[in-house]
Order: structure tokens, then sequence, then C-alpha cells
């Protein structure tokens, strides 16, 4: 063998295990606190939310493991023992995480805090939907995680869809203006929502007005502004959308419904032309930015306009 041959079998042996042990090249993706950098399609995924859980089962791909407390009905697959509990919404078990060896894992807004530590078990996603610009910050982290999980053609026909929801109801609201006042029920504390709020998709999107009490005042709270129900007695909403929070976290259900049925409340327009809404609670407040958790949020809306 000439000195030739010899340099180039022996330089094609060097490239092929270049090729072979080298990675490649990663892809870097804005998220809620920053980038992160994926390289390849991630195949071992974990997911820490029910909002991102909801759009990557919808995606057509499946985690390895979720919280399972509080598990959304559309998402009762999962409770399927071949799955791993990683704990609940707010807290993680490292040992189990860690355990997993995860490619990927997706965390949303209530994990913010624990980012640094998630990020140095594996690359980490942070999927939170901005409360003022709901939809279009949801829209930037499917496309992510379309392109992360190679599934871009199937997010593009999710986000064509609720995009389409959306255009078509707030067709509807354009014809028939409603003036709408969105409250949570926090056990025996009521609490409003203005459209910046987490629920500005119900004005932004949907088109509603929102209605407000000029002669009664409200309170900062945690969850919104803290009102009476002279509050809502004296704004006078053609729509009275409800949030029972105490069902959403499994403390209570139904109470919000008697709280409610009352002289004050039941003397607006909203409760004259029924329509006054109760929100469904894992689609409003636990999976926030899912994709049936928006087609269901247009669904309640829907029935506020019949």
């Amino acid at each position: 063998m000439t000195f030739g041959k010899i340099f180039f079998h022996g330089l094609l042996r060097v490239i092929l295990l270049v090729a072979v042990t080298s990675p490649a090249f990663a892809t870097t993706y804005e998220h809620s606190l920053g980038t992160v950098e994926i390289n390849g399609v991630p195949k071992r995924v974990v997911i820490l939310g029910f909002g991102s859980l909801d759009f990557v089962d919808a995606l057509g791909v499946t985690p390895i493991a979720m919280p399972k407390s509080l598990l959304p009905i559309t998402l009762e697959k999962y409770k399927a023992d071949k799955y791993v509990d990683t704990g609940t919404l707010q807290e993680v078990n490292y040992e189990t995480l860690f355990t997993l060896k995860p490619d990927l894992i997706i965390a949303e807004g209530r994990m913010a805090k624990l980012y640094p530590d998630l990020a140095a078990i594996a690359p980490t996603y942070l999927f939170q939907v901005e409360a003022k610009h709901y939809w279009e910050s949801t829209q930037k982290h499917w496309l992510n995680l379309s392109k992360i999980l190679g599934k871009e053609e199937k997010g593009a026909q999710l986000i064509a869809d609720i995009q389409n929801r959306i255009d078509k109801i707030k067709q509807k609201t354009q014809r028939t203006p409603l003036k709408v006042l969105t409250a949570m029920s926090n056990g025996s504390n009521i609490t409003s929502f203005s459209p910046t709020s987490r629920f500005s998709f119900i004005y932004d999107e949907a088109g509603f007005m929102p209605s407000t009490s000029g002669n009664v005042a409200s309170k900062n709270h945690t969850h919104g502004n803290l009102i009476s129900f002279e509050y809502i007695a004296d704004a006078q909403p053609d729509v009275l959308l409800i949030l029972d929070r105490d069902q959403a976290i499994g403390k209570a259900s139904g109470q919000a419904q008697q709280l409610f049925n009352n002289a004050l409340v039941n003397s607006i327009p909203a409760a004259k032309n029924g329509r006054i809404i109760y929100l469904d609670t894992t689609a409003w407040y636990l999976a926030a930015g899912g994709y049936r958790s928006i087609k269901q949020m247009i669904l309640d809306l829907n029935n506020a306009i019949r």
C-alpha cells in the first residue's frame, strides 16, 4: 500500500471517529428565564406543569414523568404506573428527577425559583405564559417546543386551530358587545381581575369589555383585587365569570355557587340573562397555555355569548 493510500485510510478513520463521537451542533432557544441549548431531539422528556404537558401531549410526544397530584381529567392517562410521578406543581422530587436522566426538563412558572437547580440536572426550558400577552407568549412557547421536539408541522396546525377559534369568538363579541367582570372565589374572599391580569385573554383575544364599579372600592390582594358583592352589584356586568380557586387546588367543590347565589348578584344583568359562567378551573388556573386548556377557555366564553 502506498503512502498516499495509507494516509487516506488513516484520515478516513479519523473522520468517521469524529462523526460518531462528536455531538451535533446545539440549537439555542429563548424561554421565560433566558436561553437553553438543545442538542438533537430529546427522547427522555420530563414535564413539571400541566399547561406544557397538555401541549406536548397534543403534539403527540409522550413524556416519561410529570406531577400526578391534581392531574387534569384530559390527561388522566398519565396516572398509569409506567409514568413517573415527579411531585407537585410547586415542588419536585430531585432524587427521582436525577435518576430519570432526562434529555429535557420543561418547567413552568410555579417552579421559576427552582430553575438553577433544575438546569443543573438537564437542559431546562421554562414555559411561563405572560399575563398581559397570553396568546402571544403562548404561541412563542408552542413554536419553540414544536421545534425542540421535532414536531413543527403539528405545532403549526395547533396554533392555526386556536387562532381560528379566537377569530370566530372575536367576531361574535364585536357583533354583541358585552361588559365582563371576572371574579375569583378564594375561601371567603372574592377578588376581581383587570384586562392586564392572568385573565387578559378574555379582553385582548376574545374581545369582551371590562366591567368595573364606579362607586364601591376594591383593595389590592394576592390574587387580584379584593371586592364585595356590593361591588359586583354596582358594576352591573353583562357577564359574570367566576373561578372557584378552592376547587382548582382540591380544597373544596361547589361552594362558590352557593356563595354567589344571593340577592346582590341576582340583581345584575348577567344573572337576569343567564350569563353567570363558572369557569373550568383546570383550564383557567392549573394548565395555562395548554392546547386543550385554551380550547376549553374559548368554549366557556362562547357560553357567555349565547
